[in-house]
């Protein structure tokens, strides 16, 4: 159980700091209003991304049987996940410049994580195939693998919003920085692990 605890950590922790559409989201409303709209924001994954889950889990379930298919996702899953790693190390911090409106946040935050194509190609090539090895093992580790993902990708925008709240220079100092590179690093040798598995899946030894 301990390796899905650790997956779901490292890769919520990326996925919430890394800078995108609603990393950005939270940082303007919490800029714009308060720290209490831009928790609106953070949480809106919990709504928007547990569909998402579902249905590349039906979609993974019926290739189960198919090895070289679940191969190649995991590949493209490992592909994914080295992108996700590169753009960790070029972060340079993000811009703070934001003009006031008016807000909707948690609105706000589902419509923008549910046009973002990055939870569904995480969820098909990453989420879903780990979720799968996990129901064949023990369903309970399924449960630890999507809880430590959803409380540290929500968890990591939350203490994000509360920061910016007391400080606008955080997300531009070399700790926010420092943060994001140790984590494309560990990113980096995750994607390894899923290369492994595709190849092992498409009867390549290792």
């Amino acid at each position: 159980m301990i390796e899905y605890l650790s997956t779901g950590t490292l890769l919520g922790l990326t996925a919430g700091f890394s800078p995108g559409p609603l990393l950005v989201l939270v940082i303007s409303e919490t800029l714009r209003h308060n720290v209490k709209e831009g928790i609106k924001v953070a949480i809106a994954p919990i709504i928007t991304d547990l569909p998402i889950l579902v249905v590349s889990l039906l979609i993974l379930k019926k290739l189960s049987n198919f090895e070289v298919v679940l191969g190649c996702v995991s590949i493209i899953g490992g592909i994914f996940v080295l992108y996700l790693g590169y753009e960790s190390f070029r972060t340079k911090g993000i811009d703070l410049n934001i003009e006031k409106q008016s807000s909707n946040a948690l609105k706000k935050g589902i419509i923008t994580n549910a046009l973002n194509p990055h939870p569904y190609i995480f969820y098909m090539t990453v989420g879903a195939p780990i979720m799968l090895k996990a129901l064949n093992k023990n369903a309970f580790w399924a449960v630890a693998f999507l809880a430590s993902f959803l409380l540290f990708l929500v968890g990591s925008k939350v203490i994000l919003a509360i920061i910016t709240g007391k400080s606008r220079t955080f997300l531009k100092n070399k700790a926010y920085i420092f943060i994001m590179r140790a984590l494309g690093a560990l990113l980096f040798l995750f994607s390894f692990i899923l290369f492994r598995d595709g190849l092992r899946l498409l009867g390549v030894q290792l």
